[in-house]
């Protein structure tokens, strides 16, 4: 799942790292930095606002999990195939656009937390493993965004909104297995 809801921040830090051009270190820090923070932060929230909720959807709460992970899923999928635009002129690790970028690549994992809290489980553990997945494949974006050019981005994205698509299926099939 870490990896799923890493795709974004890993094809937005490739796009960062072409519209920066000549990437630095600090560039690497601050991407890698606040992707991983908040794909850290976006569970905590989502699974603590479910956990406040979970008693009132208990009985459909797997419909959800599932419909919130297609979507998401969905939404990566459908984002993949768009047409990207070109960078901005102004710096994209720096900013109020950094935090844009980073709250934007995270919303899924905020889904996940809510998901997490309606199927019990704890997300302390999860949102650590999600962060750092984040952190590191944010890291490995931007430093290797002029080889892979964008290509390895869009099939990333396919390939996490798949994974979060299968999960939200497995979901469904291990509740109706225990039922």
């Amino acid at each position: 799942m870490a990896v799923g809801l890493a795709m974004d921040a890993f094809a937005v830090s490739i796009a960062v790292g072409l519209a920066v051009g000549r990437v630095t270190p600090r560039h690497v820090f601050r991407i890698a930095w606040h992707f991983g923070l908040f794909q850290f932060m976006m569970p905590v929230i989502g699974w603590w606002t479910g956990t406040r909720i979970a008693g009132y959807v208990a009985s459909w709460d797997h419909w959800l999990a599932c419909g919130l992970l297609c979507f998401i899923g969905g939404k990566m999928l459908f984002g993949a195939f768009e047409k990207h635009g070109q960078g901005r002129q102004a710096d994209p690790t720096r900013g109020w656009l950094l935090v844009t970028l980073s709250v934007a690549t995270s919303i899924d994992a905020l889904a996940v937390g809510l998901t997490t809290a309606f199927l019990n489980v704890t997300i302390w553990l999860p949102a650590v493993i999600i962060g750092v997945v984040a952190c590191a494949f944010s890291a490995i974006g931007i430093t290797f965004a002029n080889k892979v050019l964008g290509r390895f981005g869009r099939t990333a994205e396919v390939m996490g909104g798949l994974m979060l698509i299968l999960i939200g299926i497995r979901v469904c099939f291990q509740h109706m297995a225990s039922s």
